[in-house]
């Protein structure tokens, strides 16, 4: 705990989860690139970028989500707990909570429409109507047992996507996917054109996703983070060392494990069909089912990291607040990475995507982050919040403020209940933490 008591692993993991959604969207700003039959990386380039599309792969594609979910699912139940021990009634935290979610999605299909098909702020504020009405209140066996149907779910959706290759052989099943960057509209030189593709992809991914997580079981990460929340585990990680060191261990071997055999293919060094590393094949499968393990990976070594920092006294160094600083305003950062990326890089812009590889387009999502962590950090230096997080504030309470009972934020201290865990679809980003 920092001396403004304000916990650090929050924000800190926000804002490292921020840079890694920006390096995980920057294969989707590559639109001149030849695709594999997956359709997320080039199969073309230098080798220093197929290291790269290597790398991404193992540890950043469909990764980055179940982070963004765990701190989304975390702040919704810190949200809910924090009126409640304020003297509010769950009905109005509930409330709250499906007031915010619908804001949410307004300014996702806003982003999308405008920047960014691959919005995922409106995704989960959809999915948050719905974790209110399943799980917000109920105890935590019941929490525990519908994680335990969820992971069912997911171990046979891959059993689903394996059993045609098994029965009828590996060179069965559909073939290439569509390029990802022509969903984003990336490779249009119109942008009411690209605006256009950018509407039908955020109706797919932003309101058929939610519904597919809850068949699919991929809403397990998110329930998890509400029984997290419940338990206080990244306020107080120092009471749960044990359970973050397995989890970080397990997590990670699991997250970086279960995507080798599709990054291996990719880079040429396993020779398989296209069917099988195709977008419904089996590894792909294999991948995104990880993917939960290795964002639970990520969570806890964040965690770790940050009770490290706060006791060493390093939570005061400059770095570490500028990190924090982009956590606190996780939704107004989030944001500026398509209003950096998408003009520079789209063909309706300047269209410098044309022109970039994986190695150069993931030094420019670094750069982009870094711009964000400047204006992030003079925005923590002058004490103020972040322009989104003010105005979905504004939106929460309105006039409903006499009603939703809330405790005033002094000391520079900011109100965790509008910091949207954030961060994106396929691998985008977007708005998600506590």
């Amino acid at each position: 705990m920092r001396p403004d008591g304000r916990a650090l692993a929050p924000d800190f993991a926000r804002g490292v989860m921020l840079l890694l959604i920006a390096l995980s969207n920057t294969a989707f700003h590559l639109w001149n690139a030849e695709r594999g039959p997956d359709g997320w990386h080039p199969v073309d380039g230098s080798a220093l970028d197929s290291g790269v599309q290597f790398a991404m792969i193992i540890g950043l594609d469909m990764r980055i989500n179940p982070l963004f979910a765990f701190l989304f699912g975390y702040g919704m139940m810190w949200i809910h707990q924090r009126q409640l021990a304020a003297g509010a009634d769950s009905g109005t935290a509930v409330r709250l909570l499906r007031r915010r979610g619908l804001w949410l999605m307004v300014f996702g299909a806003a982003h999308a429409l405008l920047l960014m098909a691959g919005d995922i702020v409106a995704y989960y504020g959809l999915l948050s109507l719905l974790m209110c009405w399943l799980f917000v209140r109920r105890p935590d066996r019941v929490l525990v047992r519908r994680c335990w149907i969820g992971l069912g779910l997911m171990l046979l959706w891959v059993a689903v996507a394996a059993l045609p290759y098994l029965v009828d052989g590996f060179d069965t099943g559909g073939g290439p996917a569509e390029p990802s960057h022509e969903a984003y509209g990336a490779h249009q030189s119109d942008w009411a054109s690209a605006a256009g593709t950018r509407a039908v992809t955020h109706l797919i991914v932003g309101y058929v996703g939610p519904f597919a997580a809850l068949r699919s079981g991929t809403f397990v990460v998110f329930v998890l983070g509400m029984l997290a929340a419940r338990h206080r585990v990244l306020e107080e990680p120092w009471r749960h060392l044990r359970l973050l060191r397995g989890t970080a261990v397990a997590g990670l071997a699991l997250g970086w494990l279960g995507p080798l055999p599709l990054a291996l293919a990719h880079v040429g060094a396993l020779d398989l069909s296209d069917a099988m590393v195709s977008d419904l094949g089996p590894l792909v499968a294999l991948r995104d089912a990880t993917g939960q393990a290795g964002g639970l990976g990520y969570v806890a070594v964040l965690a770790l990291l940050s009770h490290a920092l706060v006791t060493r006294g390093a939570h005061r160094s400059r770095p570490v607040v500028a990190v924090s600083a982009v956590g606190k305003r996780s939704l107004s950062c989030y944001f500026a990475h398509s209003l950096l990326f998408a003009p520079l890089l789209a063909a309706w812009g300047l269209g410098v995507g044309e022109h970039l590889g994986s190695a150069t387009m993931l030094l420019a999502g670094a750069g982009v982050w870094l711009v964000t962590v400047a204006g992030a950090y003079a925005f923590e230096l002058r004490g103020r919040r972040g322009p989104l997080e003010v105005l979905l504030r504004r939106l929460m309470y309105g006039r409903a403020a006499s009603s939703a009972v809330r405790q005033p934020v002094s000391d520079g201290r900011t109100d965790r209940s509008v910091q949207c865990g954030t961060p994106v679809p396929q691998q985008g980003s977007g708005d998600a933490g506590p």
